[in-house]
C-alpha cells in the first residue's frame, strides 16, 4: 500500500533520479519551528474538517507563522497531483479517488470556524478529470460565499491545459476576488522544472481571466534560484504586464529533497529588493519579492493593499 509519508512513495517518478545535494540555507532564510496554541488550533480545525493544506503538503517554510495566526491555504481535490514538477513536494501519481462532493462544504465550514477575512484556496492538478476540477473550484467559492459572505476569496488554480477552454468561464463566473495562477519559473526552464505545463498557455490563461472580467484581480508568481538569470526574470515581468497581471510574487526556491531540482543559488535580499523596484516600475499594482515570499504568504494584508493601490490608480494619485 502506498504511504505518502515515504519519499519514494510520495514521488515515485523521482525515485531513480540522481541525488542533488541540498546546500545549507543562509541566515536570511531560517525560520522558527511551528508551535503554539494558535498553530494547534488551526491544525485541529483542518483535521476535524478532513482538509488538506498546501502549507503541509508543499513543506512551506512559513507554516508556523501563518497557522499561529489562524491562516491556512486549503488544498482541494485530494493530495495526489497528476503532474510531476521537479520543484514541488506535493505527492504525485494517479489520484486514488474521485472528487469529494462534500469537500466544498467542509472548506466553507473551516473558513467560518477560523473567522477568516481572506482565504486562499488552491488544488493539485487533476488531469484525470474532464474539466480539470473547474466546477469543483466554482462550488467551493459559492459554498464559502454562502457561509462567510464578507470573506474575500483568492484562488490559486491549475492551468486546465487539457480541458476545453470554456471551463475557465465556470471559475470566473463564481467571482473569486483574486485569480492566481503561478508561472513558477522563466520559460527556458520549463522543460526541466515544469515539464507538464506550457509557459504561454499559463500566461494566456491569466490574460483570458482579465478579458472575461476586467475588475477581477489577477496574480502570478515565480521562484528564483532555479538557474534563471536576471534578464529572463525581467522578461517574465514584461510578459505578465502585457497580460495585465496585477500582482507579482517572487520567492526563493527551496529544494524539498535530494531528488528534486537543485538549488542553483540563494538569491540575496538586496536582489529581491531590486526586483521589487523594477516590477513596480513596470506597472504592477502589488509586488511581494523576498526570499520567503510564497503565493499565499500575508495574502490577506496584501489583498487590502492591492485594493488600495487600484483605488489610487483610478483616482490618478
Amino acid at each position: 500500500m502506498r504511504d505518502l509519508k515515504i519519499p519514494e512513495h510520495r514521488h515515485p517518478e523521482k525515485a531513480r533520479r540522481p541525488d542533488n545535494p541540498q546546500p545549507k540555507k543562509p541566515a536570511w532564510i531560517r525560520v522558527k519551528a511551528p508551535g503554539g496554541k494558535g498553530y494547534a488550533d488551526t491544525a485541529k480545525i483542518m483535521r476535524d474538517n478532513k482538509l488538506v493544506t498546501v502549507c503541509e503538503e508543499a513543506g512551506c517554510p512559513n507554516v508556523g507563522e501563518c497557522w499561529s495566526q489562524g491562516h491556512a491555504t486549503m488544498m482541494i481535490m485530494g493530495e495526489v497531483c497528476t503532474r510531476a514538477c521537479t520543484f514541488c513536494n506535493i505527492a504525485t501519481g494517479k489520484p486514488p479517488e474521485d472528487l469529494d462532493v462534500f469537500e466544498p462544504g467542509r472548506v466553507a465550514d473551516a473558513v467560518k470556524k477560523l473567522g477568516l477575512n481572506h482565504v486562499v484556496i488552491t488544488s493539485v492538478d487533476r488531469d484525470d478529470i474532464e474539466d480539470g476540477g473547474a466546477a469543483h473550484f466554482a462550488q467551493t467559492i459559492r459554498a464559502i460565499r454562502k457561509q462567510s459572505p464578507d470573506t474575500t476569496i483568492e484562488i490559486l488554480t491549475p492551468d486546465f491545459i487539457r480541458c476545453d477552454p470554456s471551463v475557465l468561464e465556470q471559475v470566473v463566473e463564481a467571482r473569486p476576488d483574486v485569480f492566481n495562477h503561478n508561472l513558477e519559473t522563466v520559460p527556458g526552464l520549463y522543460p526541466q522544472v515544469r515539464p507538464g505545463a506550457r509557459y504561454f498557455h499559463s500566461l494566456r490563461l491569466l490574460q483570458r481571466v482579465k478579458e472575461m472580467d476586467p475588475s477581477m484581480f489577477t496574480k502570478s508568481g515565480i521562484m528564483v534560484g532555479l538557474g534563471e538569470d536576471r534578464q529572463a526574470v525581467m522578461q517574465v515581468m514584461e510578459d505578465m504586464r502585457a497580460a495585465d497581471i496585477d500582482f507579482l510574487t517572487i520567492g526563493q526556491y527551496l529544494q524539498p529533497t535530494p531528488k528534486h531540482h537543485k538549488v542553483d543559488r540563494f538569491v540575496h535580499p538586496d536582489e529581491f529588493a531590486a526586483y521589487e523596484k523594477a516590477a513596480y516600475g513596470k506597472g504592477f499594482l502589488m509586488v511581494s519579492a523576498t526570499p520567503l515570499t510564497r503565493s499565499s504568504y500575508h495574502a490577506g494584508d496584501d489583498f487590502a493593499r492591492l485594493r488600495e493601490a487600484r483605488i489610487r490608480k483610478l483616482s490618478g494619485q
